[in-house]
């Protein structure tokens, strides 16, 4: 059956780079000031006719709070089979520079052993391999569980819909087993589940200091510059090594698990030569196990165009990653404390919380851990699966785990470092993808039997 299986997926590939490529050929950024909505309608118009293709029932454009779509449908398995949810998402970050591309970005193209193309990874890649694995299934006697898909319409915006939406309907997304296919393997042909999440909080602060700006000459040297104040603040967010330092936060936990090396980690941030890591620790202390702040934008007069003014008003945008154990609501009320405390010479701070989401952590002794590493170690050729932490953000995670208490969550995807997810040039390595449907085709087998044994 494993090798009937394993000759079926990679029969499928062909396949699988085709519909990629229509998948990708949607612009589905879901923020209607960048790109117009009607990409993100036609993407999820796009996943809920491949579920009805299927056999899916119950297909529905799921309309969330936030205003996106989230597309659901639903396969019925024996009787006595478990239920098993399979998440990904459709949206997609921005482009960012297109001409950076070295080829466009909503265009799937082979180059190099890899498929380019924004959301190639991350996340309609994760898409493309619940599909095939499905498919896969239904061609060696069908699917032994019952399945439920849910595609989201608004994950890398981070507003929420989706969870609200759940929230609202906590008998739709109900399952024995789920499986997020938005992480990746520590290192290409690696098996890697993603036991740990950071959570986030995201914030705005503004900073006003005169009624309007003034002639740096005239008053310069006396008058309190708002730009000024807000870089003292933000500075105040890291020590000297650039560790987050958040009044309350605590800033040297520590991660037990897979090790990330140095020059591993410089090659894969691509970190230029001569230039320090910040922060201390280990690599997975830093980004696996600790807060960690970052300045994400900063309204300020452009270097073209400025003139010799005292402003009278600056904002930033800041991030904060945190780690599991620490509750997102706390770290929220720390560092809007901290910034509004580190204000100098009585400059007028509004904070503004624009986002938030729980970090995770997993329970790998289950029994869906150990059926996806029995289905990761025939996939991966006896390689056994790994265990690593994620510095990214899945909410969604953590209202599952709040709605379905009994249910286990596993992580796993195609956003392996080389795939540069979120940049320029972004990939999926087809090699992961055929590899992965077949992990999660044996691991629904695997469940399945295990659960009705």
């Amino acid at each position: 059956m494993e090798q009937d299986l394993a000759a079926t997926v990679a029969a499928l590939q062909p396949r699988a780079l085709a519909e990629l490529a229509e998948l990708v050929a949607f612009p589905s950024v879901a923020d209607p000031a960048q790109f117009p909505r009607s990409g993100c309608e036609a993407a999820a118009q796009w996943v809920a006719t491949a579920l009805r293709a299927e056999g899916f029932q119950d297909v529905a454009l799921l309309d969330t709070p936030d205003g996106t779509q989230s597309v659901y449908g639903f396969l019925p398995g024996p009787a006595d089979a478990p239920t098993v949810l399979l998440y990904a998402h459709y949206d997609v970050q921005p482009p960012l520079d297109e001409d950076a591309w070295l080829s466009p970005p909503f265009e799937l193209t082979e180059r190099d052993g890899r498929w380019y193309g924004r959301g190639a990874a991350d996340c309609k890649g994760g898409v493309i391999m619940h599909l095939t694995a499905l498919r896969a299934l239904k061609e060696h006697g069908g699917v032994p569980a019952n399945v439920k898909v849910i595609v989201e319409g608004s994950e890398e915006q981070g507003t929420g819909g989706l969870e609200r939406y759940a929230e609202a309907h906590p008998e739709l997304l109900a399952a024995d087993a789920i499986v997020i296919g938005d992480a990746g393997n520590f290192r290409v042909g690696l098996p890697t589940v993603t036991a740990t999440l950071r959570g986030m909080t995201l914030l705005r602060v503004s900073v006003d200091t005169l009624e309007g700006n003034l002639h740096s000459g005239q008053f310069g040297g006396a008058a309190p510059d708002a730009l000024a104040a807000l870089i003292r603040m933000l500075d105040s967010l890291r020590a000297e090594d650039g560790s987050t330092t958040v009044d309350g936060l605590d800033p040297d936990t520590a991660w037990e698990g897979l090790r990330y090396p140095e020059e591993d980690f410089r090659k894969d941030a691509g970190v230029l030569d001569g230039v320090e890591l910040i922060g201390s620790g280990t690599v997975a202390d830093r980004i696996w196990a600790r807060p960690s702040v970052t300045v994400l934008g900063i309204d300020c007069p452009p270097v073209i165009g400025a003139t010799a003014s005292v402003q009278a008003s600056a904002r930033a945008l800041v991030s904060l990653r945190v780690p599991p154990g620490v509750d997102a609501a706390e770290a929220n009320r720390l560092l809007s404390a901290h910034l509004e405390a580190a204000a100098p010479w009585g400059a007028r701070v509004a904070v503004e919380q624009v986002g938030q989401g729980q970090p995770f952590r997993a329970d790998t002794g289950s029994p869906a851990y150990e059926a996806m590493r029995a289905a990761m170690r025939v996939a991966y050729d006896g390689q056994e699966m790994a265990t690593a932490g994620q510095g990214g953000s899945i909410p969604l995670c953590n209202t599952l785990a709040s709605l379905y208490p009994e249910a286990e969550i596993l992580l796993i995807g195609l956003s392996e470092p080389e795939a540069q997810i979120h940049a320029v040039n972004e990939s999926v390595s087809p090699e992961e993808l055929e590899k992965l449907a077949l992990t999660e085709a044996l691991f629904l087998e695997t469940y399945a039997t295990g659960k009705k044994g």
